[in-house]
């Protein structure tokens, strides 16, 4: 597999497709009203990158790094296509979101997944990420799981 990750704009049509795959994917876990979908113009803004992974040119996974005031940062938009689930490939972009994040000085990253996404809680739990209480101004309901990591205690 030639796999290969790197920060892109997500305003390539192929990106806009990944984007739209994750959208109807949570939509048809969770309430729209707990959906809380980026679209590809905002995580185009400067407080945002984002992470493609392709496998010989087709993009496969995304990410991104959403920097919010003070030295928080937040995981967003982490999708990984069904064909390419199973390879790890998820982990390898939280590690890219976590070393861009030390490396401007963000101290902690936050993020909010669905109920019913338990790949993605084994993703982030591996990457040395806790359930938290709400985070940022995300609601507390019973369709979110919130994760934190301290990038200082390490």
């Amino acid at each position: 597999m030639a796999l290969a990750i790197a920060n892109e704009s997500p305003l390539q049509d192929d990106v806009r497709g990944l984007i739209a795959e994750l959208n109807a994917t949570l939509l048809d876990l969770t309430p729209p009203e707990f959906c809380f979908h980026m679209t590809a113009e905002q995580m185009a803004g400067p407080d945002t990158t984002v992470f493609i992974a392709r496998d010989n040119g087709e993009a496969v996974a995304c990410g991104a790094l959403k920097r919010h005031d003070g030295d928080l940062g937040e995981v967003k938009r982490m999708y990984t296509r069904p064909s390419h689930r199973g390879r790890r490939i998820g982990f390898e972009i939280v590690g890219r979101i976590e070393a861009l994040a030390r490396n401007e000085g963000i101290s902690r990253l936050v993020l909010e997944t669905g109920d019913r996404h338990p790949a993605a809680w084994a993703v982030y739990e591996r990457a040395g990420f806790t359930r938290c209480g709400p985070v940022l101004d995300y609601p507390d309901s019973e369709w979110s799981v919130f994760y934190e990591k301290n990038l200082q205690a390490e």
